[in-house]
């Protein structure tokens, strides 16, 4: 099965510099030739993202993925918090890194972007494939559909209410394309429901995995620790 395009889907979810519009550009032609519903996504982050100012395309990605974040880019976080299953997970994933020579980047091996790329590297092997459909429709499509639901405005204000009680400031959002990057998971979420025809799996035989975690739950239950650890 041929999945290299997962090597250009990564490259939206690695944090943006100066070459990031070059990066995004083939990626983004690709889904225009190809996958219809991935592309009107892309027209829509392409047309908010801020491209010509590496300060606010650096804001933006802190704001959506690290710092008092929307959500999170370590798929297993996401499904499993700090549960000993994500441990599990990670050494699962190293193995599979390791063998197939996926540099990680300083990022943890949960990390999407080098799932992604993990896929287009087994996909061409044959004997993998039960892997494949294991690590898809177990593991990144319902982790995805998950960050993507933290984009919902709801969701997005109690977030900042929790970051502004905890630590009493709240950092800037940077401008109206603050979602921006949830059309890049969206994107993702169309080519990886093609690819595997997901909705169809779904009606037939539901994910293992019922629900993944609450992300908000999961954060704030961190600042209470955070707080006992580091008392006013």
């Amino acid at each position: 099965m041929d999945l290299s395009h997962y090597n250009g889907l990564a490259e939206l979810f690695w944090y943006p510099d100066l070459t990031y519009a070059d990066r995004v550009k083939p990626t983004h032609e690709f889904l225009s030739a190809n996958y219809p519903d991935a592309a009107r996504e892309m027209d829509a982050f392409v047309a908010l993202f801020p491209f010509a100012d590496l300060r606010e395309m650096e804001e933006l990605f802190t704001r959506s993925f690290d710092v008092q974040s929307v959500t999170t880019l370590d798929v297993g976080y996401v499904l499993f918090g700090e549960d000993y299953k994500r441990g599990e997970l990670l050494a699962n994933l190293n193995r599979e890194l390791n063998e197939s020579g996926v540099d990680c980047r300083g990022e943890l091996a949960d990390h999407l972007p080098n799932l992604l790329r993990l896929l287009a590297i087994i996909g061409k092997e044959p004997e993998k494939a039960e892997l494949v459909e294991e690590l898809v429709v177990e593991i990144v499509a319902p982790a995805l559909r998950q960050m993507i639901a933290e984009f919902d405005p709801d969701r997005l204000k109690e977030k900042d209410d929790s970051y502004l009680h905890h630590y009493k400031t709240l950092i800037e959002t940077p401008g109206d394309y603050f979602t921006a990057y949830c059309h890049c998971l969206r994107a993702l979420n169309e080519v990886l429901s093609a690819d595997f025809s997901l909705e169809e799996k779904a009606a037939v035989k539901p994910p293992m995995l019922e629900q993944s975690i609450d992300f908000l739950k999961s954060l704030r239950q961190e600042m209470e620790i955070e707080g006992h650890e580091h008392p006013e």
